[in-house]
């Protein structure tokens, strides 16, 4: 009972971890708009802290450390505590290293007359400039002439 206990929490771990790594689905083709920069505002974003990756990582981790200690029993304790506990530890140690990151928010008047509003990170842009905007939704970019 506790092997299949074991044997199922840590392929439940490895199904996790594998679909956080899958691609989001096919890519959208690339729109490419026109533009002249009106305002560009001084900002900051936020890293990529919230994929999880150190929660997963930590709680393998723990999985791991945990399968070393006691037998039967309290090894299954061990191990999923071992994952519990990393996991938390992983998603906090991810946290704190996470800092924000210097970026512009970008005002571009499209060739049509649109006024449209992204934010990047910094970049040698300047208002009055000639611009293409790639993409669209939050996937889109202000990229110079």
């Amino acid at each position: 009972m506790i092997k299949k206990f074991t044997a199922l929490f840590a392929l439940l771990a490895m199904v996790l971890s594998l679909t956080a790594c899958a691609p989001a689905g096919p890519a959208a083709p690339m729109e490419i708009r026109k533009g002249v920069v009106e305002q560009i505002t001084d900002t900051t974003i936020k890293s990529n802290e919230d994929t999880g990756v150190g929660a997963v990582l930590g709680g393998l981790g723990g999985l791991g450390v945990g399968a070393l200690i006691g037998a039967g029993t309290g090894k299954a304790v061990a191990m999923t505590l071992g994952a519990i506990g990393g996991a938390v530890g992983g998603a906090m140690i991810a946290k704190h290293y996470d800092q924000p990151i210097a970026a512009q928010q970008i005002f571009v008047r499209t060739s049509n007359g649109v006024l449209v509003s992204i934010t990047q990170p910094t970049s040698p842009l300047y208002v009055g400039q000639r611009v293409y905007i790639e993409g669209a939704g939050t996937e889109a970019r202000v990229v110079p002439q």
